[in-house]
């Protein structure tokens, strides 16, 4: 299945694969896209989008906890220094936008978990970064908050197939869920949130009672090993990361995904 013409451009991207210690074991999180939505409508997957220019604006370094533009960049390599800390920040920035969870810290230094800020209402904030990413700065400024990019580690990077008309290149990061969050979904990109551990969204998906997209497959089997949200962040440190770009073709008329490695695959 070959594009016509030169394959669309993929814009970057940064998912959040957010983790909660439950009595079955690690629960992640997975978000019910709109029906109506451009990537995997009605499926479920992890948060995340877009990011945004001012995801990597110079004074985010001093509203990020435990991470450096420096250390960004050590860590994403093929991506401009001066802007590799704008997919923890974009991370971050979706996962509230699409959820209303804050991964964050509050005046304090404690993990933020209130449902209201001092001067304004979440949602009025949430409606704010929706129509422009630059209110999520203001808001972590203003509000003296640190964004917990502490908890957070690198796990994967996918792009999205060049057969594709939409693309991402798509950075994924694992990170502790918020204490005591409850996921609220924006109603307008998510519908839904359910918390799962990787075992039970794959054995869901087998049953057809949850659509997952292929990329979300993989990485809840990448995940499924590690029994705690902390173990999971701490197994990141040791993963060797390579671009993953899965390559589409038709068999009998059915769209069919292959990985590097496959055969078929180049």
């Amino acid at each position: 299945m070959e594009p016509e013409g030169p394959p669309v451009v993929a814009r970057d991207a940064a998912t959040v694969i957010l983790a909660r210690d439950a009595a079955g074991g690690a629960e992640v999180l997975l978000l019910e896209r709109h029906g109506r939505s451009r990537m995997a409508p009605g499926a479920f997957a992890f948060p995340g989008g877009r990011v945004e220019a001012d995801d990597s604006a110079p004074d985010w370094e001093r509203l990020c906890r435990g991470l450096t533009a420096a250390e960004a960049a050590r860590v994403l390599p093929d991506v401009p220094p001066s802007q590799a800390i704008g997919f923890w920040t974009a991370a971050i920035r979706e996962v509230f936008e699409e959820t209303g969870l804050l991964l964050a810290y509050d005046r304090a230094g404690a993990p933020f978990a209130s449902r209201t800020l001092a001067s304004t209402p979440i949602a009025e904030y949430r409606a704010r970064c929706r129509d422009d990413s630059r209110a999520f700065r203001a808001l972590v400024a203003g509000e003296g908050l640190a964004l917990a990019t502490d908890r957070m580690a690198y796990w994967a990077h996918w792009i999205t197939p060049e057969e594709r008309p939409v693309r991402y290149d798509t950075r994924f990061f694992v990170a502790a869920a918020p204490p005591g969050g409850t996921p609220e979904p924006d109603g307008i990109e998510v519908v839904g949130a359910r918390w799962l551990t990787a075992a039970a969204a794959l054995a869901q998906h087998r049953a057809g009672a949850l659509t997952l997209p292929a990329v979300t497959q993989e990485i809840l089997g990448s995940i499924r090993p590690y029994p705690t949200a902390t173990a999971l962040v701490a197994a990141a440190a040791a993963r060797e990361i390579r671009p993953i770009r899965p390559r589409i073709v038709l068999a009998d008329g059915q769209e069919r995904i292959l990985l590097p490695g496959d055969p078929g695959w180049f």
